[in-house]
């Protein structure tokens, strides 16, 4: 396993480059579904500057639904052995089910990327707890399959904290360490255009949790809405403003699928900031 090492993730932006080893991922599934093509990935996003690589055997995209755990096992894993065996950087696994995230542990993942915050399966706190693992918690509201079917909220930040401080207390009493629980508010996952837009302008409010912030809008839906851009391919742009934002309103990773832009962006960034704070 490839533990996260004494990252200071307050210090300094973290990039996380996306790996979907999916048939159906919104941009990029079909493209890496065999090991030798997403180590090849991974090595390019490795090279282009990724802190963390971040394998996902079953895509989250609106409507999408569920598979097996024996599917995703068979998608991830040799994935995961593959990257473990030829890079020394941290690496996450993006799933909801407590057995793949064991299996990924032990094949070399130190990362767990739980796109329901704990919630789809019980045993995921204690799999992440026992194994001293990190663990991305990222808020979603109802399922993949229907969670963009007219999402609401009272108000958007408050109720996502509210629904975070949940998993906290989920995690937390797992036994997972404070200082290895990171938290994303899920652009995109149950979420309007406005209430995206609402969640990255107001993203400093997430401060208080104190805790790291993950943010993840790559390539999404919204990004095209804004600009009018069909093709997630193209939406690099928006994609780049929305980590700038992001990072100034106090995101302490972004996960991209563009990493070597990403990592431009952030550092400069990061510069401009450590600048203001002299």
């Amino acid at each position: 396993m490839r533990i996260l090492p004494r990252f200071n993730l307050f210090k300094r932006t973290y990039v996380i480059g996306v790996l979907n080893v999916t048939p159906d991922s919104f941009s990029d599934g079909g493209q890496f579904l065999n090991k030798g093509s997403a180590l090849r990935q991974a090595l390019s996003l490795a090279k282009d500057g990724a802190d963390i690589i971040d394998v996902g055997g079953e895509s989250t995209r609106p409507g999408a639904g569920d598979i097996s755990v024996r599917d995703e096992l068979s998608r991830v894993i040799p994935v995961i052995r593959a990257i473990a065996g030829r890079l020394d950087i941290p690496i996450s696994v993006d799933t909801r089910k407590a057995e793949v995230a064991e299996e990924a542990i032990k094949a070399g993942a130190g990362i767990v990327n739980d796109t329901s915050g704990l919630k789809y399966d019980k045993r995921m706190a204690e799999v992440v707890a026992k194994a001293k693992a990190f663990i991305i918690i990222m808020h979603m509201r109802g399922e993949p399959k229907s969670m963009q079917a007219n999402p609401r909220y009272n108000d958007v930040v408050k109720d996502i904290i509210s629904d975070l401080k949940v998993s906290m207390g989920l995690a937390k009493t797992a036994g997972v360490a404070g200082d290895k629980i990171i938290i994303d508010p899920g652009i995109g996952f149950g979420k309007t255009l406005e209430h995206n837009l609402e969640i990255l302008n107001r993203l400093e409010e997430f401060k208080k949790l104190k805790l790291p912030i993950c943010i993840g809008t790559s390539r999404k839906s919204f990004i095209g809405r804004v600009l009018g851009v069909k093709n997630p391919d193209e939406r690099l742009a928006g994609t780049i403003a929305t980590c700038a934002m992001s990072i100034m309103k106090g995101a302490n990773l972004i996960r991209v699928h563009d990493v070597k832009e990403a990592v431009q962006a952030a550092r400069m960034i990061d510069r401009i900031l450590a600048q203001g704070a002299i």
